[in-house]
């Protein structure tokens, strides 16, 4: 089995589902961070979901983020485990105005 580093950027979320990260076939994957930057000049909220079978996960739901600063929803002791085809998905309040920085580690 071979562990492989992954980084995934999305710079400009919109409102609705942004697809940041699919996990692949015969994988499991385990994120290990995931930051979201408000790069507005006000507060935006933002949600970070897992999609499996269809149904929306919650990590985060309408959590603010003042202007100029970050959330990390996953990091330091909390990890995420994904199953193949799970997705993560991030949206914000303001289209355009958050970026976000994924980290994983696939094991196939």
């Amino acid at each position: 089995m071979a562990n492989t580093f992954k980084s995934n950027l999305a710079a400009n979320i919109v409102t609705t589902g942004n697809t940041v990260y699919t996990c692949p076939s015969a994988t499991q994957t385990t994120l290990i961070g995931l930051t979201l930057s408000n790069k507005s000049s006000g507060t935006v909220t933002a949600n970070v979901y897992v999609t499996r079978s269809a149904v929306d996960y919650s990590i985060i739901s309408n959590a603010p983020i003042l202007a100029g600063s970050s959330l990390v929803p996953i990091g330091g002791d909390q990890k995420v485990v994904l199953k193949p085809s799970d997705s993560v998905q991030v949206t914000s309040s303001v289209v355009g105005s958050a970026d976000c920085i994924l980290s994983a580690l696939e094991l196939s």
